[in-house]
């Protein structure tokens, strides 16, 4: 059955995320109050437009090939719908290739219009539930790591199952304050993760067995644990030689006591300061010494991505 008939429009909002925060690779990920925002209007010629404002205006798809809507018609083949044709407009500020979840967002905006379009059919609406959001997003990222927390805000462990992915959101200590150091360069996360060996350490994986489980507990009850908590040996320092400006800043911001990570694949850097005057202290260190980083200080998402239906 297809959602044809009167024009409808959603609007779409998907936070940035950083995933793995040191030891809890693929499988811990964290949502950021930064984020892109997508209107999706039908119309009656088949395909999609879309219009690219901000990040990646004249440099990703503007046809039915963008990410947002090849993951927006994933949706409706799944459940045996016709996708109407679409006409997009994509304010984005989430960096590209910079360890922030572009990507993921990029997939879970097209699940949410998709989502918003299906609920507000008037023939006959489906409304999804997060498990299903879950797994349309994952289908299309291989992994949930990322888009559980730009689905559903917070903390996120996720993880997978012979049923399907599944996710725990947590909500964040209100001490802990995210800074993002976004450089000018990019990084592949193919790249970067082919830099991963097949086989770690007995040591090293008992490590950062210990750290993960002392990063939950530090994210959400004793953020003073941070930096003990954000150490790793599993993935950042077999990527850090793809990357050395990351891993010498982050070398840097730990010999001073903050809890510095590469956020995702990299090559941005994330701190999980232990409070506001960490956070700026932390901030101010880059200033001085790194003035091409953007800093961002960031809060923690707390509702993950959104749809709402508005006015065609």
């Amino acid at each position: 059955m297809s959602g044809s008939g009167a024009q409808r429009a959603v609007r779409v909002r998907v936070p940035a995320t950083s995933a793995n925060l040191g030891p809890g690779f693929d499988t811990l990920g964290i949502a950021l109050a930064y984020g892109d925002e997508l209107t999706a209007t039908t119309r009656d010629a088949p395909g999609a437009r879309v219009d690219v404002r901000g990040i990646g205006a004249g440099e990703v798809p503007t046809d039915e090939t963008n990410l947002v809507v090849r993951s927006a018609a994933h949706v409706f083949e799944r459940l045996g719908r016709t996708m109407p044709g679409l006409d997009v407009v994509a304010e984005n500020r989430i960096p590209h290739g910079r360890g922030m979840g572009s990507s993921g967002s990029a997939i879970v905006a097209g699940v949410m219009i998709a989502a918003g379009l299906l609920q507000s059919d008037p023939a006959d609406p489906i409304e999804l539930g997060e498990d299903e959001l879950l797994a349309f997003a994952t289908d299309l990222e291989g992994h949930p790591d990322n888009v559980a927390p730009a689905l559903f805000g917070g903390l996120t462990i996720a993880w997978t199952t012979d049923s399907g992915p599944r996710f725990k959101r947590l909500m964040v200590h209100r001490g802990v304050s995210p800074l993002v150091l976004v450089p000018s360069f990019t990084m592949s996360t193919e790249l970067a993760r082919s830099l991963q060996p097949k086989h770690v350490p007995h040591e090293d994986a008992v490590f950062n067995v210990s750290r993960s489980a002392l990063l939950i507990a530090a994210l959400t009850q004793s953020p003073e644990l941070l930096l003990e908590a954000t150490e790793d040996r599993l993935h950042q320092n077999y990527r850090g030689e793809a990357m050395p400006a990351t891993r010498d800043l982050i070398g840097e911001l730990r010999s001073a006591g903050f809890p510095a990570v590469v956020s995702g694949a990299g090559p941005s850097v994330l701190v999980l300061a232990n409070g506001p005057a960490e956070r700026l202290a932390a901030s101010d260190l880059v200033e001085e010494r790194h003035g091409d980083w953007r800093r961002l200080l960031l809060a923690v998402d707390t509702k993950g991505a959104t749809v709402e239906e508005i006015p065609a």
